[in-house]
């Protein structure tokens, strides 16, 4: 349990949720539009799940 926490506060999960939040709380004010969100949302997450995807396929080779 937690090593599952301490993973979840590295540096990099801590940029991708609080940039989520932002850009939530930005959307919800119409500050940005949901063509706007959409696209960052998209290429952080993206970028995320990749190098989470790249750290467990160099694990295992």
């Amino acid at each position: 349990m937690k090593t599952k926490l301490s993973k979840l506060i590295d540096v990099k999960s801590l940029v991708t949720l609080l940039l989520t939040a932002v850009f939530c709380v930005l959307a919800v004010r119409g500050t940005v539009s949901a063509e706007q969100f959409l696209t960052v949302f998209t290429v952080v997450i993206s970028f995320y799940f990749g190098t989470q995807y790249e750290k467990h396929k160099g694990g295992e080779d």
